[in-house]
């Protein structure tokens, strides 16, 4: 009966031990959550929809988690109000006219509240202040607008391959496609009697001189930038010489 006794009191310390042990490891996590062994200051901010955000996410700061979403609630049909719970030591980086946002891990990943950088002269929050918010896109919307997009494209491939509309007709029905090829045709034909318009031009005893004094003044001007090059080609083995003979004297010296 006494080594029964002793057993069941060994068991019953292990149990308590252990109770307790989890009992540490649960308070630790908790405080860890709610940054209980940290000090911390209280923001508050308003959204119409919160979009999935739940209590216990994380807030972020310059990308660095800085705080959880300690609680939300409905203040009224079009009113959420979400209070942030921040590490005191990142207060001094909050301004007043940062603003709050909710993102997401990847499209369908944990919600997550973003607070943006404010300017430096703007005053630093207080403990309790309410900063202004950017209402979240829905994913839901996005993908109504992505559904309404590709039916709408649909609907337009569909047109273009029943021949509908002017890019239709182009595409289906021959005739108008012959048509845009003649007038093509008909461009390059005029620009080359355009051209070999010009070419009589020049050579017509009227517009002649009009061609010869354009190409002399072009000529000339060609003249002008090589004299001008020649010159300080010129110039500048004159002083290359003049820089040797120097160098000459100064040896003998």
């Amino acid at each position: 009966m006494e080594t029964h006794t002793q057993k069941f009191k060994i068991r019953l310390g292990l149990f308590i031990a252990g109770g307790l042990a989890l009992f540490v490891f649960a308070i630790f996590i908790i405080g860890k959550q709610k940054h209980l062994f940290n000090p911390v200051f209280k923001l508050t901010t308003t959204f119409y929809s919160v979009s999935g955000l739940q209590v216990g996410n994380n807030i972020r700061f310059s990308g660095i988690i800085v705080g959880t979403v300690d609680n939300i609630s409905i203040i009224n049909d079009t009113t959420v109000k979400v209070d942030l719970l921040i590490k005191k030591d990142v207060q001094k980086f909050i301004r007043t006219d940062c603003e709050v946002a909710i993102g997401s891990e990847g499209l369908i990943g944990d919600k997550f509240v973003k607070i943006t950088q404010g300017s430096s002269d703007a005053p630093m929050v207080r403990e309790g202040q309410r900063l202004v918010s950017a209402e979240p896109v829905e994913l839901d919307a996005i993908m109504a607008n992505l559904q309404i997009t590709s039916e709408q494209l649909a609907e337009i491939m569909f047109k273009i391959n029943s021949g509908n509309g002017t890019l239709g007709r182009l595409i289906n029905d021959s005739t108008i496609a012959n048509d845009f090829g003649q007038t093509m045709v008909n461009i390059k034909t005029s620009s080359k009697g355009f051209s070999d318009n010009m070419d009589a031009a020049k050579h017509n005893f009227l517009l002649k001189g009009y061609f010869n004094k354009k190409a002399a003044a072009e000529a000339q001007k060609k003249q002008d930038a090589e004299d001008k090059k020649a010159a300080e080609q010129k110039k500048k083995e004159k002083e290359d010489n003049k820089a040797a003979k120097q160098k000459a004297k100064d040896l003998k010296k």
